[in-house]
């Protein structure tokens, strides 16, 4: 175990490098005895070459284990039975993942990559929400990036649909990036979900980082859906990455004349499944997992984003804003104000009664629209 973990932490051994030396010297404690000639032939940095003869990282890698396990969390190695086996099957998997929470509950589970742009719209918030709120109650797990936007929406729509979801990230499992999601971490770990990572505990957001995150995204799940991308989106790295591992790649489509649609469209366009349900997923998986699938235990009118009908016990009020507002476009409180014809007070004490309720978004310049 102390090996692995000195490997992963070596400067300059990423799983591309950490793939060679064990296919050189079959086992991490022989890379550590390898000779220096042996080493340089393999064409590594000279720093990684060093610090692999000092061994210098062993004595540090308990201390790691310690600290991780501190932290309610493990380490897995490639060569555990515990390491999943989807991620195991990709080319140059991470030597060994970090995690957190109730990850083997979780990845036992389907899995099911949701990602998307950061600067989503409204519509792509609540189409990922919806739609993950949905495959998490069907029974599948919903694994995104913990990035703003589209992946905060996901993890959430999950929770909402009282499912497991996991985030991987692009930091050590002792970080939190960005830190306004830093409650988010709370509440994933408290619902039964679990945060994943290949980098060890102190590793920054650094931006080299996240394309390996998005590897073990798509390496851990079945399929990855993209629900918004623009036309340089990092999810568009994803879903590559995705297709060279041999896994499903879906997408939600989105507005022609939207940025952040370029992306998606231009994936369904190339042969991406379009989708519109949470029942296009899982048509998208192995037939045998298909068939396991429990139904939703939130149900709702197929290829529609948004709610068709007012809630009945809502006051007559609450009944007219809720009329007011859509899934896909928020709408300021001036426009409110005018269209409803309430008073300010009335209107606010409307709309905070349907945000208790979690019916609403109240998102910034007070603009508010539906949740889904």
């Amino acid at each position: 175990m102390k090996s692995w973990i000195a490997l992963n932490m070596t400067p300059g051994v990423g799983p591309r490098v950490a793939t060679r030396l064990l296919e050189a010297f079959g086992s991490p404690e022989n890379v550590f005895h390898a000779r220096r000639s042996q080493l340089e032939m393999l064409r590594i940095r000279p720093e990684t070459i060093e610090s692999i003869i000092a061994r210098e990282l062993e004595p540090r890698a308990e201390v790691e284990l310690e600290r991780v396990k501190k932290l309610g969390g493990d380490i897995l190695i490639l060569d555990d039975g515990s390491y999943p086996a989807l991620l195991r099957e990709i080319c140059d998997p991470p030597i060994t993942l970090y995690v957190r929470g109730a990850w083997e509950e979780c990845l036992t589970l389907p899995c099911i990559g949701v990602i998307g742009s950061r600067l989503c719209s409204t519509y792509g918030m609540n189409a990922a929400e919806m739609l993950s709120r949905d495959l998490a109650s069907a029974g599948i797990c919903v694994v995104s990036g913990f990035a703003r936007g589209i992946d905060t929406a996901a993890h959430r729509g999950a929770m909402r649909g009282g499912g497991k979801t996991v985030a991987v990230l692009g930091t050590g499992i002792d970080s939190v990036y960005p830190k306004e999601n830093t409650r988010l971490v709370k509440e994933i770990l408290d619902s039964g979900g679990a945060v994943v990572s290949q980098f060890p505990l102190g590793t920054p957001p650094l931006k080299d980082n996240f394309p390996y995150r998005n590897r073990i995204i798509s390496g851990l799940s079945l399929g990855v859906l993209i629900v918004e991308a623009s036309e340089r989106s990092g999810s568009l790295i994803t879903a590559r990455l995705a297709m060279e591992q041999n896994r499903e790649v879906m997408a939600v489509p989105g507005n022609i004349t939207s940025a952040n649609s370029y992306g998606t469209n231009y994936l369904i366009k190339s042969g991406a499944k379009l989708v519109q349900q949470w029942q296009d997923v899982v048509a998208e998986l192995p037939s045998e997992i298909g068939a396991m699938i429990l139904p939703p235990k939130v149900e709702q009118e197929a290829g529609s984003f948004s709610v068709a009908a007012t809630p009945a016990d809502l006051d007559p009020n609450e009944a007219k804003v809720w009329s007011l507002l859509s899934a896909d476009e928020p709408v300021q409180i001036d426009s409110l104000l005018t269209l409803s014809g309430l008073s300010f007070g009335d209107l606010n004490s409307a709309l905070v009664a349907l945000d208790i309720r979690d019916m609403i978004r109240v998102l910034p310049g007070k603009n508010y629209a539906r949740r889904i």
